[in-house]
C-alpha cells in the first residue's frame, strides 16, 4: 500500500462518508416535528464521524491521533442508538434501519483497525534518520571519548 496523503484515501473516511449520506437520505422522510430533535442530532453525530477521522488524519502525533479516532467512535456509537430509536418510534422501516446499522458496523470495524494500526506506530522503536539526528542534541549522540573505549591491548 502506497503513502496515504489526504484523509479522503482512508477506506475509514469514505466508509463514514457513505454512512453520513445514508443518514441525511433516510431522516428526509422523518416528521417535520423531528426537524430539529432526533433528525438534528442524528446528522450531527453522523456527520462527527468522518469530520474527526479527517482531524485525526491531519494531527502529527498518535495521540492526538487516536484521540479524535475515538471521539469518531463514540459519535458512531450515539449514531447507532439514534437508529433504535428511529425504528421503536416508527420514522423508518426495519430494512432502513438494518442497512444503517450494517453500514455503522462497517465503519466501527474499519476506524477499530485504523486506530490499532495508529497505537502500534505509538509503540514502534524510533529508528533514528538523517534528518532527525539534525533536531538531537549533539550531547546524546556524541560519546566523549575515553581510553577504555579504545582497542588498545597494552
Amino acid at each position: 500500500m502506497g503513502k496515504i496523503d489526504s484523509f479522503q484515501q482512508l477506506d475509514a473516511w469514505r466508509e463514514a462518508h457513505k454512512l453520513v449520506i445514508m443518514v441525511y437520505r433516510v431522516t428526509e422522510q422523518f416528521p417535520n416535528h423531528e426537524r430539529f430533535g432526533l433528525v438534528a442530532q442524528m446528522r450531527r453525530a453522523a456527520v462527527s464521524i468522518p469530520a474527526n477521522i479527517a482531524e485525526g488524519f491531519k494531527r502529527r502525533g498518535v495521540r492526538e491521533k487516536i484521540h479524535f479516532y475515538n471521539i469518531a467512535e463514540g459519535s458512531l456509537e450515539e449514531l447507532k442508538y439514534y437508529c433504535i430509536l428511529s425504528e421503536d418510534l416508527g420514522y423508518f422501516p426495519s430494512k432502513a434501519q438494518k442497512e444503517l446499522l450494517a453500514q455503522a458496523e462497517t465503519v466501527g470495524k474499519i476506524l477499530n483497525g485504523l486506530i490499532a494500526r495508529t497505537e502500534r506506530r505509538r509503540a514502534a522503536p524510533l529508528i533514528p534518520t538523517p534528518y532527525s539526528l539534525l533536531h538531537t542534541p549533539y550531547s546524546l549522540i556524541h560519546t566523549p571519548y575515553s581510553e577504555e573505549a579504545t582497542c588498545n591491548p597494552n
